[in-house]
């Protein structure tokens, strides 16, 4: 099944037509730095079900980006927990698929994060080291709560 993606210009995007518009962003100002991030988010639909929007953030640091979402809606969420380990499973699996496709791109270096909708203030400050530890055990920078903008703040915005 195909993957399709949001653009925030309302266009409905496959992975290869993301990685193309991103690729093609980066190339506008080779003299810049870039940052890939993937954040995903989530809100409970039902008693044991979730919606989750995963973000993909392109920013030109210092000068704007572009980002892209989609929503999947699964069932068997029992716990916050529950969902936040799927929201960075989501984001890993997400991540491998977008770097995969991107370094065959004509793409110049950009820095890659993901950004994990956990923080050291409420109900998930308990998960914050087993959270990390899954990302960077998958060679990913985190980044967390108040950093983790493209889950806490992209994402949020479309779930």
């Amino acid at each position: 099944m195909r993957t399709f993606f949001s653009s925030s210009l309302g266009m409905r995007l496959d992975v290869d037509q993301m990685v193309r518009v991103i690729s093609d962003f980066i190339n506008e100002d080779k003299n810049r730095r870039y940052k890939v991030i993937i954040g995903t988010d989530s809100e409970k639909n039902g008693e044991h079900g979730a919606d989750f929007v995963t973000a993909v953030v392109v920013r030109r640091v210092g000068n704007g980006g572009r980002y892209f979402w989609r929503r999947v809606e699964l069932d068997k969420i029992y716990t916050m927990r529950d969902r936040i380990i799927r929201e960075v499973l989501i984001s890993l699996d997400a991540a491998k698929e977008l770097l995969e496709r991107l370094n065959k791109s004509d793409a110049p270096e950009f820095d890659f994060e993901i950004h994990a909708d956990v923080g050291e203030n409420g109900a998930t400050k308990a998960m914050i080291q087993e959270i990390v530890g899954m990302i960077r055990a998958n060679n990913f920078e985190a980044k967390t709560k108040p950093e983790s903008y493209a889950a806490s703040s992209v994402a949020d915005r479309h779930v």
